[in-house]
């Protein structure tokens, strides 16, 4: 943070000083909300939760070293107190932001892959010169102003996630931190509870774009139509990116590992170079290609672009975690959150790292869906009960629509699968506790397939033929069409497994259960919504959090 004495910060927050709190104390940074953060020279700032009051912690976090207390009452400290903390932080934040004229300001949002691309963004930026980031998800009206705080006087590069609950959120946070570009992933089905609809979500995240200058530059998804419609809301200059052939920054001759990395050539005007991605998933690729093309906007080699996502680890927990157990069994830990786009993808990415291993797993009922919740549910239930799995854990107390959809995929399997061939035990009915199932290893795909306006389609062109929500999830409608697709997978010659649906009450009923199942060799995918919590059975199967 820039150096800033207590008085000029009671200035720029409307605030007075209190607590024998001296005005050329200066505050050096870090601001922080947790005390057990508070590090010599820190602003404190107290805000009052559901369950705890940073005010009865102002006193410790002084003794820790905090220069004073933002606080809202009088504390038992040195303190600059205001009418709101967070109001007074984030107007903290503005005024340091824009005192570093020579920062370049990144925004970046999307239904689905924020982090990684911030991650992988943050990284190429670092090349270039000193960069700040976001934190993990810390993309709300209190983890925005932090990050901006951490901003020093030699920041080049501030890269920023924006998280969006509601209409004029993330103009509020551009208002913080104006971007000079902006970078767009996709516009999913995420929250589609609180906006209503995938056209809600849209005008939400276009809110970015729409902040930017006339000399900024908006980075979109040609392959999303909703996205791409966004380039008549910016007065910036767009530059595309996707697979479609007419994107500025693109992915050519895609291929996936058996590990489920992904490896394309890049192609860019100036022209090409290979990546070998150490992140796990196809979907992948679209996150490297937004931060690439981002990269390749403030001058970036295409060489040193393609080195360093090829370099590229999981920065940040939780997401798309592989373990390797002593015994051969693999976890992938996805499990920081989820939404029908990310299930799916995931899903992608544990069968292309499963191969002809035996898998299973976890996952919990989406939340946040709105009108659609049972059908995008019922949905994620036919996903996973046409992945091939030998066991699915559906874990809380909503399970239901997601088990009803699980069995109603087995079932259909079993009907186009015909009779057990010779030697194979029959599997049993349905019951209460467990579904049992011969399906085929890989189970049939329910992907909705190329939207129309995807990656064969010029970018901007692809507004009509938007799919519902539940069709982008890639549920399959009719019954009809579940047993055709399991028909196929059986068909392909795979021997038949018996899928188990299982329901948990909670992650530790899951992970101890689970473990009890596994055989060396076997691929978990844990997979759900953050207030699931399970992350919690990755970290029974391993033997503890290992993050």
């Amino acid at each position: 943070m820039i150096p800033l004495p207590l008085a000029r910060i009671a200035e720029i927050t409307s605030g007075a000083l209190a607590g024998m709190a001296d005005p050329r104390a200066v505050v050096r940074g870090p601001v922080v909300t947790d005390s057990r953060a508070v590090e010599p020279g820190s602003l404190f700032v107290a805000i009052k939760g559901e369950r705890v009051d940073g005010h009865d912690f102002a006193a410790q976090a002084v003794a820790a070293g905090a220069v004073a207390v933002l606080a809202s009452r009088p504390v038992d400290a040195p303190a600059v107190i205001v009418g709101d903390t967070v109001a007074a932080m984030t107007a903290l934040a503005t005024a340091v932001c824009a005192a570093l004229p020579a920062t370049t300001v990144i925004g970046l949002t999307g239904s689905a892959g924020k982090t990684t691309t911030k991650d992988l963004l943050a990284r190429l930026t670092a090349r270039i010169g000193p960069t700040v980031a976001t934190s993990g998800s810390f993309n709300n009206e209190i983890g925005h102003p932090l990050t901006v705080l951490k901003s020093g006087e030699d920041t080049r590069y501030l890269v920023l996630e924006l998280g969006a609950r509601s209409a004029g959120h993330i103009t509020h946070l551009t208002r913080v931190a104006p971007p000079r570009i902006g970078v767009v992933l996709n516009v999913g089905t995420a929250h589609l509870g609180v906006f209503g609809g995938k056209d809600e979500i849209a005008r939400a995240k276009g809110e970015l774009v729409e902040a930017l200058p006339a000399e900024g530059v908006a980075v979109l998804n040609a392959d999303d139509p909703l996205v791409a419609a966004m380039a008549g809301r910016t007065g910036a200059r767009v530059t595309w990116y996707g697979r479609a052939e007419g994107a500025t920054v693109r992915a050519e001759n895609v291929t996936v590992d058996e590990r489920g990395r992904a490896s394309f050539t890049l192609r860019t005007p100036s022209g090409a170079a290979p990546v070998a991605l150490r992140l796990y998933g196809e979907h992948a690729v679209e996150n490297a290609l937004a931060a690439a093309a981002a990269a390749y906007e403030l001058g970036l080699p295409v060489a040193t672009i393609a080195e360093e996502l090829s370099e590229a680890e999981p920065r940040s927990r939780w997401r798309m975690e592989v373990t390797d157990r002593a015994d051969g069994v693999t976890v992938i830990n996805d499990a920081y959150n989820a939404n029908p786009d990310s299930m799916r993808a995931a899903f992608g990415a544990l069968d292309a790292l499963a191969g002809d291993r035996r898998r299973f797993a976890v996952v919990a009922a989406l939340r946040e869906l709105g009108d659609e919740s049972v059908a995008l549910n019922e949905g994620l239930g036919r996903l996973a009960g046409g992945a091939g799995l030998a066991g699915l854990f559906v874990v809380g107390p909503d399970a239901d629509p997601v088990l009803a959809g699980a069995r109603a995929a087995v079932r259909a399997a079993r009907e186009a699968a015909g009779p057990v061939p010779a030697g194979v035990p029959a599997a049993p009915l349905a019951h209460a506790g467990a579904v049992s199932h011969a399906v085929a290893p890989h189970g049939a795909s329910y992907g909705a397939g190329e939207p129309p306006g995807g990656a064969g389609e010029p970018p901007g062109n692809g507004a009509a033929g938007r799919l519902s929500p539940v069709a982008a999830f890639g549920e399959a409608t009719e019954d009809a069409a579940d047993a055709e697709d399991a028909e196929d997978a059986v068909a392909g010659g795979g021997v038949p497994v018996a899928t188990r649906v299982l329901h948990a009450a909670d992650a530790a009923q899951a992970g101890a259960e689970l473990s009890a199942m596994l055989a060396p060799g076997d691929v978990v995918l844990v997979k759900g919504p953050r207030a699931a919590g399970l992350e919690r059975v990755a970290a029974a199967l391993l033997g503890g959090d290992r993050r």
